[in-house]
């Protein structure tokens, strides 16, 4: 555990918004605490509406997802996965309680079956992969559209203009080693210049089932966007298909 971690760049611009508890909760591990503990013990003053158990707290046949709803608990291993799936439920508490209650009230209605359903399915590739993008329009059209000339080169001085924080504990995983083809998937923030809080509170409301189901998302190669990547200057990034794929 304490080798991944040292292997975490917090000058990296995604984990800008990570670094303040990232570091407090890997100082911690690093100096031989158990991730639980160090994530319980770095809860700010407003709490977490969960708190971290060992792993083997869960038991055999019980769902995860249930578990963390019904016990206020969440199970956790030691490594970077659940690392920074800590980390989100201290940054985003009532975004993560909502996907946790929609998850838990599926599982109760229509149990644990070999497929997950296109709910589940929407609320499991948020919380993983997920990623929110504040943008001026022309950006997000053109990225709902896949023009990628557009939303790289051509309105590149837009942005400046916007704000993507990432927010799938999967997601800032896969990017401690970054590799051009890793891509988010983005739900459009509408909020008007949020803090911390106030987006947490717009991500919860906006967390509609009957939306979720369709995904609405939009995929976002990462290393894509400006200022992110230094080798993205270059116009002739964007010229690789197997990232930049053009619409079907």
């Amino acid at each position: 555990m304490a080798h991944g971690l040292s292997r975490i760049d917090w000058q990296a611009p995604w984990l800008a918004p990570w670094a303040g508890i990232g570091q407090q909760v890997a100082q911690q591990v690093m100096r031989g605490r158990a991730l639980h503990e160090a994530l319980n013990a770095c809860a700010g003053p407003a709490g977490t509406p969960v708190a971290f158990v060992p792993q083997d707290a869960l038991p055999a046949g019980e769902a995860y997802e249930s578990f963390i709803f019904s016990r206020k608990q969440c199970p956790v291993r030691e490594g970077l996965h659940d690392f920074f799936n800590g980390l989100v439920w201290h940054q985003f508490p009532r975004t993560k309680g909502r996907l946790n209650q929609l998850q838990a009230q599926h599982i109760s209605a229509h149990g644990v079956g070999p497929v997950r359903g296109p709910l589940r399915d929407a609320l499991t590739l948020f919380d993983e992969n997920g990623a929110l993008l504040r943008a001026p329009a022309p950006l997000w059209e053109a990225l709902l559209a896949k023009r990628w000339q557009a939303l790289f080169v051509d309105l590149r001085p837009l942005w400046a203009q916007a704000q993507l924080l990432l927010f799938g504990h999967a997601l800032l995983e896969k990017l401690v080693e970054p590799r051009k083809a890793i891509t988010a998937h983005v739900l459009l923030v509408q909020a008007q210049s949020p803090g911390p809080a106030e987006l947490d509170a717009w991500v919860a409301a906006a967390l509609c089932p009957t939306q979720l189901a369709a995904k609405p998302f939009a995929p976002l190669p990462l290393l894509g966007v400006p200022g992110w990547w230094p080798a993205n200057q270059s116009p002739g990034f964007y010229q690789d298909r197997r990232v930049f794929r053009s619409p079907e």
